[in-house]
């Protein structure tokens, strides 16, 4: 068989949709050799970041161009079993779509986006659910909200749980921190926050909570490191570092690529994620995996990630979040049982066992399509 995934994301730095296509598209292939993958890029470089199996086809960067145009066109030519896509599929399609929605946030946390962005969402992802014949989450908290805002069949709701990919290891600290001063100028301890400089991060929230946990502690000296792409909302950010106290203690990275990203965490005393809303909270688990205690929200699907191998927090709460900071800095024993807890917690996942199931689903999808056209009867001639 053959099955078509959009995977246009890949090389864009779209982070989180970026990491979990370009994942599943690499197990595909070492776990699945009787069947073909074709995968549909944007980016000159995307090819480099697949396995060689992967079969690539060339779609348009425009999201109008490649939804209306190019990815119709692609399947007619390839004649796949399905097509995977997330979020938004193409105005036309003649094979069963599969389609991972990873959160609603545009429908509950309406505020953090533009509002062309907010109702583009709402139209796409509702004409794109309904025509699915698969609807792909990564967690339980997700698949609730998906099933409370549109009306679905459950059964079509399928949870495959994201994952950490192989190279987010524990890393000897001092070899991290030499990386992180040669190649970035990072000196001394800090704390770390991983995500796009966006409102739903809360990171506005974090800086406020860090400057309260260091003014309450001088004898912290650690500084507080961002990494996330910049965008529309990073002004305000900045801004309000400009503005506090810790102006001096502050460093914003941009975008980082995967192999950067594991010695920022390896290297953190902490890594933080104070975020508002997650269908499921990738960074939790990649800071785990590399041996790093963590603090993150208590909302959404985060705590259902974090499993009690992570210390919670309100969110909205400045003082919960400081003291959590703190307690975690400051208690070294607390550190190091985290630390093991969140190791043990981040071995469970794997993209692997993801892939495995996304193929059950493909099969399925597959074999249901297969069954309901061998029962059309044969127009007569």
């Amino acid at each position: 068989m053959r099955f078509s995934v959009d995977a246009h994301t890949i090389g864009c730095h779209l982070t989180g949709n970026e990491v979990y296509i370009r994942n599943l598209l690499n197990e595909f292939v070492d776990l699945d050799r009787s069947n073909e993958f074709i995968a549909y890029v944007s980016k000159p470089e995307a090819p480099s970041h697949l396995a060689r199996r992967v079969t690539t086809r060339w779609v348009s960067q425009n999201p109008y161009k490649r939804l209306a145009f190019d990815l119709p066109r692609r399947v007619r030519e390839d004649a796949p079993e399905l097509l995977h896509v997330q979020y938004t599929g193409p105005l036309f399609t003649n094979v069963p779509l599969v389609v991972s929605v990873h959160d609603v946030s545009y429908l509950e946390l309406p505020e953090c986006f533009t509002v062309y962005r907010r109702e583009q969402l709402k139209l796409t992802v509702h004409r794109t659910v309904r025509k699915a014949a698969a609807i792909l989450t990564p967690s339980e908290f997700s698949r609730r909200a998906i099933l409370n805002h549109y009306d679905l069949d459950q059964d079509k709701v399928i949870v495959v749980p994201n994952a950490v990919s192989s190279q987010f290891r524990p890393m000897d600290r001092r070899v991290a921190a030499n990386v992180l001063e040669k190649k970035f100028g990072l000196r001394g301890p800090f704390v770390l926050t991983v995500g796009d400089l966006q409102p739903r991060k809360n990171h506005l929230g974090l800086l406020k909570a860090f400057e309260e946990a260091v003014r309450a502690h001088p004898q912290l000296t650690h500084q507080l490191v961002f990494v996330g792409k910049e965008t529309w909302y990073s002004k305000d950010l900045h801004r309000a570092v400009e503005r506090s106290s810790i102006k001096g203690r502050v460093q914003f990275t941009g975008f980082i690529d995967d192999t950067d990203l594991v010695s920022f965490y390896a290297g953190c005393d902490l890594f933080v994620f104070p975020s508002f809303y997650e269908g499921f909270g990738l960074p939790i688990l990649e800071a785990m995996a590399c041996g790093r205690a963590v603090a993150s929200s208590n909302t959404t699907a985060m705590p259902e990630v974090a499993d009690g191998a992570g210390i919670l927090f309100d969110p909205r709460s400045t003082s919960e979040m400081a003291r959590a900071i703190s307690d975690v800095l400051l208690d070294a024993e607390l550190r190091q049982r985290l630390e093991r807890l969140g190791t043990q917690r981040a071995s469970l996942f794997s993209w692997e066992k993801a892939a495995e199931r996304t193929l059950d689903v493909y099969a399925q999808v597959a074999g249901q399509h297969r069954k309901a056209q061998a029962a059309v009867p044969a127009r007569a001639s």
